[in-house]
């Protein structure tokens, strides 16, 4: 039995004014991935795509874990969009070899009465060959169980990226400032010279 589960979520987040504007930080794909996922379950791949190892995932009686690999790319306006490019399952070979997972974001910045907003959506598919044991399963209820799964998944993304990214970015901004400053000859007082 082939099932499709599928989940959206939407994001919009005021974003603090620092002297080094957001769309600089976005323009760092890096970063907003280690905003989405702990340092320690992300690797990258190459400038643009990274492999982020999920946490476990209870689906009924299975426990999944994806991997899954995300190509990230900035735009010229600070507008980030993600989408996965690879996945796989470990600890069930069976859903591994009949698994599809897509995932498309964007987040972007947007001005209104003086304040940046980060605007954002997510939707994430998934597409997979139920094994046996779920055969007898009445449909809706493994339709509902996964919907709510993906959501669960996404509502955790957005929750993690409303804090840490804000956290991250002021972090960063201070960093970058301190930076500016020091790049600056310094300033030579002639008082007193001859």
């Amino acid at each position: 039995m082939y099932i499709r589960f599928n989940a959206s979520q939407s994001v919009e987040i005021a974003v603090p004014e620092e002297r080094v504007p957001v769309q600089h930080y976005l323009r760092q794909p890096r970063r907003l991935v280690n905003a989405l996922v702990d340092r320690s379950r992300t690797e990258q791949l190459s400038d643009e795509c990274f492999r982020l190892k999920m946490r476990p995932l209870e689906f009924m009686m299975l426990s999944i874990q994806p991997t899954v690999d995300m190509r990230v790319w900035a735009q010229s306006d600070g507008t980030i969009n993600l989408e996965s490019v690879a996945c796989e399952i470990r600890g069930v070979g069976y859903i591994n070899d009949r698994f599809a997972l897509n995932l498309k974001g964007q987040l972007s910045p947007h001005q209104s009465g003086g304040t940046t907003y980060l605007k954002g959506k997510a939707d994430l598919e998934v597409g997979v060959e139920m094994p046996p044991l779920f055969w007898l399963t009445p449909k809706p209820i493994l339709e509902a169980t996964g919907n709510g799964l993906l959501k669960s998944v996404l509502l955790t993304i957005k929750q993690r990226l409303m804090y840490q990214l804000l956290l991250d970015y002021r972090q960063w901004a201070g960093n970058e400032t301190e930076v500016f400053v020091s790049d600056r000859p310094p300033i030579l007082s002639v008082e007193g010279q001859v």
